[in-house]
């Protein structure tokens, strides 16, 4: 199945018939690997009764394809010119490379027909320059007509009992047959790496693959490789599948592959394609060129080899320092010139923004500057080829005649040296190749060592004995990931925190934490080695800088692996004949003698090439010594899937049902980490409440929910209809609800045309109550409509983004806003009770037909309704959405109307409206906007103009009409000139409305004035001192601990300066604590007036200290210093004081007070005008000396408490400034 991947395959000599080498790995239930590698040859088939099957054969090909073309379109017969081989079984092929040629026919009198044989060789190493070798010598050396040389079976019983692997950090050279029958054999030295020391032995070149692919692809490949996707690789050669697939690989140290590896996937076992789980898979595009169908390519990583094709998943991150890592590559690729593709125009670098991308790069085949030659391995084995050194030789002897006629040859030295430069043996072009290999690989390690410099200090040790930690392992966290991205670039989060949920990454902490009971794994000890000596160079801090560090170990390590390679440990003896009576010579490639082959010798003999020392090589202490463990053997508890090559029906089924079983486990898993998560957040930032997960991780574990759900959708799938298995089942779904008669129209499953939505809704407005009696009137919304829950409501919704290109990202979205709406579980379970059409879609094998599995699986995702997640609104900035208005005003018949021309101006997390007008005599409307994110603040005005503008709004309502958020905004103040405070304008800081308070129950909240007050309604009673000290503390607390989480959003900062408890209504209460009798001063005093009065005090102080400047200045240099900074104070208080008189004309006295303490916070002047205000005079005529500003005491106590603030940089919402910039 591996050595004749394609089957058996028949050609004539018409036809190409090149030797083709390819190597392939066969891996184990405990993951270890043996290695193959297959020469495959055609030799002519002289079995007459074969032949002439052939001929029958073809003649009934021929018949049928004649046959169709007399009855078939001319479409169709153009399809079938295409694939006249298809009548043929699959491992009984006529190839035909041109179709409607003489080539393409057998013919039995004239033609040979050729067969495809194979000779093969198995490895515990893969040592592929010497198989490849060997293999293809081997086959060169088989003796067409009687001659001098060796056997065959002398060169093949010397590779099995007289060459050993060699011992760790030694190098070995033994002989092989050389590329003709009478040469004597050819010296080849392979060497084995110290696995404790160095890097694992890598034989594939990785010069290959940056030629095929060039760097862009190279590194786009690797980080799918390292987030665990599912990698398909496609080549019509099986060689580059497996080049690509170990390179890459090989390129992961120190971490290494943990799932479905089959570099060459059989065509037996094709439908191990739609496998839910990550995988490497190597597929041969077939002769007949059919249509590649995948069930999902959601998660799918595709490269074509040949075409230099590639196509990556959605939200694919970027690798840490991905441009500096690209041009240190391409520096060394330079360096030792190796062809590749540079950067092209179609190369899309996809940076993380949400779900709304798509990453694909495509390589033009021109991208190497080089005459286009196809990739083949024909190439490398063509025997044929005229050697290079006669051409070194003739261009010697016209240097010679040049030179001996006194003609200047400096030109042609130069040229003799390049052609020099080309001119290397194959041990040199080996040596090379592994130099080259060490160096890339050098680079990758480099980066994990940057990166991963630190990880030592957040693995977790555990508790318990090993026993014990085994047997909990999946629920013990053994890794601080939370800490550890903290310290991290917020341009590295997308990858990191995607990467350290993989399973590569847990098996190498696991191997950290195992090292307590047993010893260390080579590739984390060798990790661990690199990050010493890191820190020597460094030091021993466990933050780092951020900038890009280029690799400091390669000329090192060359020195060791050229010493090795130079300077041979040890030599076998050359091969002797043991066939004594061999034939003379053989038609084709014989048998080998089995009974000679099977005599084992008594002993090996190794010649030590240092003193020439007799040494007795065992292989049993070589692999108990020696050997170097494969990536599968690294320690890992945690479970593995494998692939057999070989696979019954019964096999394939409970391979199926392996499947079922982990996706299942998968989604308990995953929806108890991001319950985990989200619920224990507030309990780990500093102690206190705050969010461990920044939004870009807790965007990740939503991105591998979705994932997941891909993956259980395209379990199964009989037919692939789109990219995406989930979406195309959900349009499904949809095409059927609708085009159902015999179901009744039910308006929730009507399209909500978005774009017209406003024009259709029946608002409520004061005009429609006139015609009632007085009796009868009431004032404001008499419902707010609820949305519908309906699955089509929210697909439609998601079919409305027009920002989304991809079923992908509508089947993301959907999931996004499903979650977010807390309707996943129900909508799935909806979906999935339309049994005829999920037995329409999926085999009765598939995980949604099984219902055990299938009801617990939606249970799970039930689950995910206990917390609140934004991943739709803070994912989509740029979708257009529609948000519905309704305001609450006063019962009072006189308070409930205004003649003004009102508006709204609502602020949220991504974005704010410009002032958006309110339609006349409407209470309740809908209009559209960019996503405004989570809202925060609302600003709600009029002109006052009309015969009675004034208005008393109680409440005011918005809802987004497609996540449903309803957000509640208290007010219960005047707006208009005269009344109140003379107020035109209010800031309103939002609430959001729990889901489980429904539509009536908010109406009727909403029509009676508000307990609480944003920011400044009707005074509260006076509290006590203590209270109003413990009020301020627990707000400023609140400010400090916004300002340090790792990510801060300024609606939340706003809620915390203006909202209930926080900083503005606090010092409200504090200003008013201890103030004089109202009677001296009116009742209608506010703080503001307060404010005013200290700026004309201030004033009047600074003109007098204007005036002693120059002589405090000259008597003392300290007062100078102390005075200073008072004059700024009192010159910065009075600006903002103008500033705001300026420029908020529209505000009220409360307004006023309210913007002066932000933009003072913003300015850091809160706790130094404290003591200036406290000495002005009219601090003195209004407060009592219990109040804040005359007790020395409560003074203190003020300033040092709101000192903290003037550490942070304050970023204001611009609802909150009204345009004053920073002054101070």
């Amino acid at each position: 199945m591996l050595c004749l991947p394609s089957g058996l395959r028949f050609r004539t000599q018409k036809h190409s018939v090149e030797p083709t080498f390819h190597s392939f790995v066969l891996t184990k239930e405990d993951g270890h690997r043996t290695y193959g590698f297959s020469l495959v040859f055609y030799e002519e088939c002289r079995n007459r009764k074969i032949c002439a099957a052939m001929q029958t054969l073809q003649a009934m090909h021929i018949t049928e394809l004649s046959s169709g073309q007399n009855g078939t379109p001319p479409t169709a017969r153009k399809g079938q010119d295409g694939h006249n081989t298809r009548s043929l079984p699959r491992h009984f092929k006529l190839s035909a490379h041109s179709p409607g040629a003489a080539l393409g026919y057998y013919d039995s009198t004239k033609d040979k027909l050729l067969v495809t044989k194979s000779i093969s060789l198995l490895c515990q190493q893969p040592y592929l320059h010497a198989a490849k070798t060997f293999l293809t010598n081997l086959y060169k050396c088989v003796p067409r007509h009687p001659g001098p040389g060796l056997s065959l079976e002398s060169y093949v019983y010397n590779l099995l009992y007289n060459v050993p692997v060699p011992l760790p950090g030694k190098s070995l050279k033994f002989f092989i047959p050389n590329d003709e029958p009478a040469k004597s054999p050819l010296e080849l030295v392979i060497h084995q790496p110290t696995p404790s020391q160095e890097l694992q032995m890598l034989d594939y070149p990785l010069k290959d693959i940056f030629t095929w692919l060039g760097a862009d692809c190279v590194i786009q490949l690797f980080t799918c490789v390292l987030l665990e996707n599912q990698v398909l690789l496609r080549s019509s050669d099986f060689h580059k599948l497996m080049v690509v697939s170990e390179c890459i690989t090989a390129l992961l140290f120190p971490f290494s592959w943990q799932h479905v590896y089959v570099p060459i996937l059989p065509a037996s076992l094709h439908h191990f394609l739609d496998a839910p789980v990550p995988f490497i898979m190597g597929l041969h595009a077939q002769s007949e060129g059919g249509v590649l169908k995948i069930a999902s390519e959601a998660n799918l990583c595709y490269v074509d080899i040949d075409k230099q094709s590639s196509q990556f998943p959605e939200e694919l991150p970027v690798f840490p320092h991905k441009m500096q890592f690209i041009a240190e590559i391409r520096a060394l690729l330079n360096k030792y010139k190796v062809p590749h593709a540079g950067k092209t125009d179609n190369t899309v670098i996809n940076h993380y923004n949400g779900d709304i991308m798509t990453s694909s790069l495509t390589l033009p085949g021109s991208g190497c500057h080089l005459p286009r030659r196809k990739h083949s391995l024909h190439d490398v084995l063509d025997w044929n080829r005229p050697e290079p050194t006669s051409q070194s030789d003739t261009l010697q002897r016209i240097v010679d005649i040049a030179k001996r006629t006194g003609v200047n040859v400096e030109d042609i030295d130069s040229v003799e040296d390049n052609v020099k430069e080309q001119i290397l043996s194959p041990q040199e072009e080996y040596q090379e190749m592994l130099m080259f290999n060490n160096a890339i690989r050098e680079i990758f390690l480099n980066r994990f060592v940057q990166i991963f410099s630190n990880y030592e200090h957040f693995v977790i040790q555990p508790s318990q004995d090993k026993d014990e930690w085994l047997n909990n392992r999946d629920s013990m966290h053994v890794f601080d990931k939370a800490t550890f991205l903290s310290d991290q670039p917020t341009q590295h989060l997308p990858f990191l925190s995607r990467f350290l949920e993989t399973q590569m990454f847990a098996s190498l902490v696991d191997s950290k934490v195992m090292s307590t009971w047993s010893e260390l794994d080579f590739n984390t000890r060798v990790f661990d080695q690199r990050i010493s000596l890191l820190r020597k160079k460094v030091g021993e801090g466990i933050v780092r800088s951020t900038r890009y560090e280029p690799c400091t170990s390669i000329e090192e390590s060359q020195k060791v692996l050229e010493q090795r390679l130079t300077n041979v440990d040890f030599e076998t003896n050359p091969p002797t004949e043991i066939v004594p009576h061999r034939a003379a010579y053989f038609r084709s490639f014989p048998l080998l003698d089995s009974v000679a082959l099977n005599k084992e010798p008594t002993q090996s003999i190794l010649r030590s090439r240092r003193g020439q020392t007799q040494w007795k090589y065992k292989m049993k202490s070589m692999e108990s010594n020696g050997k170097s463990p494969v990536p599968q053997e690294t320690q890992s508890p945690r479970p593995q899937t494998k692939l057999s090559a070989d696979m019954s029906p019964a096999l394939i089924a409970q391979a199926n049902w392996t499947f079922v079983e982990k996706l299942l486990k998968d989604c308990k898993s995953k929806t108890k980490r991001m319950l985990v998560e989200k619920m224990g957040s507030e309990a780990v930032a500093l102690g206190h409440g705050g969010e461990s997960l920044s939004d870009v991780e807790e965007n990740t574990l939503v991105a591998s929910l979705c994932d997941l759900l891909e993956r259980v959708w395209s379990h199964g799938l009989q037919n692939k209809q789109g990219k995406s298995a989930l979406w195309s089942h959900l349009a499904m779904y949809q095409e059927e609800e609708c085009n159902d008669p015999s179901k009744p129209i039910d308006p929730n499953f009507l399209s909500p045309d978005l774009p017209n939505l406003a024009l259709e809704i029946d608002s409520p407005t004061r005009g429609t109550d006139k015609h009632k009696s007085p009796g009868d009137r009431k004032i404001g919304p008499e419902h707010l409509r609820p949305l519908p829950n309906s699955l089509l409501f929210d697909i439609r919704n998601v079919q409305a983004m027009t920002d989304i290109k991809t079923h992908i990202g509508y089947a993301r979205a959907w999931v996004r806003l499903a979650l977010e709406k807390k309707l996943l579980s129900r909508h799935l379970k909806t979906l999935l009770s339309d049994t005829r059409l999920l037995r329409s879609q999926y085999k009765r094998s598939a995980f949604l037909r099984c219902e055990e599995e299938k009801e617990q699986f939606l249970y799970h995702l039930l689950t995910l309704n206990a917390v609140d997640y934004f991943c739709f609104t803070n994912n989509y900035p740029t979708t257009k959405l529609p948000y519905r208005v309704v305001i609450f005003p006063s019962r009072k018949a006189s308070a409930a109307t205004t003649s003004a021309n009102s508006w709204i101006a609502i602020s949220g997390t991504l974005c704010e409206t410009n002032p958006v007008p309110i339609p006349k005599g409407a209470l309740e409307f809908v209009f559209h906007h960019k996503n405004l994110g989570v809202l925060s603040t609302l600003r709600i005005g009029h002109d006052n103009t009309g015969l009675s503008p004034k208005w008393m709004v109680e409440h005011v309502v918005v809802r987004n009409e497609v996540t449903g958020h309803t957000f509640k905004f208290p007010c219960g103040r005047w707006l208009g000139r005269g009344i109140d405070d003379g107020s035109t304008e209010r800031l309103l800081v939002g609430a959001l409305v729990p889901r489980n308070i429904d539509s009536e129950e908010l109406v009727e909240s909403c029509s009676t004035p508000p307990r609480c007050r944003s920011p400044s309604i009707p005074r509260r009673p006076i509290v006590s001192q203590v209270e109003l000290q413990h009020m301020l503390g627990e707000s400023v607390n609140a400010i400090v601990k916004f300002h340090y989480r790792r990510e801060c959003q300024d609606g939340s900062l706003t809620a915390l300066l203006c909202g209930e408890g926080g900083l503005v209504p606090s010092l409200e209460q504090i200003f008013l604590f201890g103030f004089k009798n109202q009677r001296i001063f009116g009742k209608n005093f506010y703080v503001w007036d307060y404010l005013l009065r200290v700026k004309e005090n201030f004033e009047i102080s600074l003109l007098e200290e204007m005036d002693e400047y120059s002589q405090r200045l000259n008597r003392d240099r300290r007062i100078h210093a102390e005075n200073n900074q008072r004059f700024t104070t009192l010159r910065c208080y009075c600006h903002l004081i103008d500033q705001i008189n300026l420029f908020s004309q529209t505000l009220g006295k409360d307004g006023k007070f309210q913007l002066f303490i932000c933009l003072a916070a913003r300015e850091q002047l809160l706790h130094s005008m404290l003591r200036p205000m406290s000495e002005a005079r009219s601090t003195a005529d209004m407060y009592e000396e219990t109040s804040f500003l005359r007790n020395t005491t409560l003074l203190n106590f003020l300033i040092h408490i709101l000192e903290p603030l003037s550490e942070f940089h304050i970023v204001l919402e611009k609802s909150l400034t009204h345009g004053i910039s920073s002054i101070c």
